[in-house]
């Protein structure tokens, strides 16, 4: 079963026409990364999902729904997670207030944190009163997906999550998101650079070039020659 199907989407900025009829489906409990060279169209593809992009045709069935019925603050309440590239967190509020504002999107009356949300970052719970921007970029990139975990999300959007991290960290954001797919089943989008992280925490794959989809499959059958091809710079 799909739970995100994109079909014949095509996106253009005024004159510049950015994704050519795209076609993605996402099974539900899989773990899906887009992947490519920078500047192919990955980032755009996710904010076209999330509603912060239009889309000129095509469409993005999420659930049984066209999302592209459902406004940009509407989609987070169909319990999509979204963390975008770079973070994004407030960095003049603290960790609480940077985590209660997940709350204010979900969908129910729950305005209390999920304690497992704690449990996944003990850090943050130790740092609650801190400033956003006082987190190093470890912290704050665990801060972001904890904001979007606060939705208790049965999707989650990553868009380059380990961009700017110290390795332990990577690995750590990396047992996050199996743990997340076995235990929770939540499915996995992300975009993804690192080859290696890619290949540890993907269960299928999907190469952009240009705005294009030129391969995908399972992820253990990504081949030498497609990565010499389409990702190594």
């Amino acid at each position: 079963m799909n739970l995100l199907s994109i079909k014949g989407l095509n996106q253009s900025y005024g004159t510049s026409h950015t994704l050519w009829d795209i076609d993605l489906e996402v099974s539900q409990g899989s773990r899906m990364c887009l992947m490519g060279r920078n500047g192919m169209g990955k980032t755009t593809l996710l904010k076209c999902v999330m509603g912060l992009l239009p889309v000129s045709t095509g469409t993005i069935g999420y659930m049984g729904t066209d999302l592209r019925s459902i406004p940009a603050e509407g989609r987070a309440r169909l319990e999509i997670g979204y963390v975008p590239q770079g973070r994004e967190i407030f960095p003049q509020l603290t960790v609480q207030e940077n985590l209660a504002i997940g709350l204010t999107a979900r969908k129910g009356n729950r305005r209390s944190i999920p304690s497992h949300v704690y449990e996944l970052f003990p850090v943050l719970k130790d740092m609650l009163g801190r400033r956003g921007g006082d987190l190093s970029g470890g912290q704050q990139q665990q801060l972001a997906i904890g904001r979007a975990l606060v939705l208790e999300p049965k999707l989650l959007i990553l868009d380059e999550p380990t961009e700017g991290i110290q390795p332990n960290i990577i690995h750590e954001i990396g047992d996050i998101i199996l743990k997340l797919n076995s235990e929770a089943g939540v499915t996995v989008l992300l975009v993804e650079q690192k080859l290696l992280f890619a290949r540890r925490v993907a269960s299928d794959f999907c190469i952009l070039e240009k705005g294009r989809t030129v391969t995908n499959g399972k992820i253990e059958d990504l081949s030498d020659a497609e990565v010499r091809d389409h990702l190594a710079v």
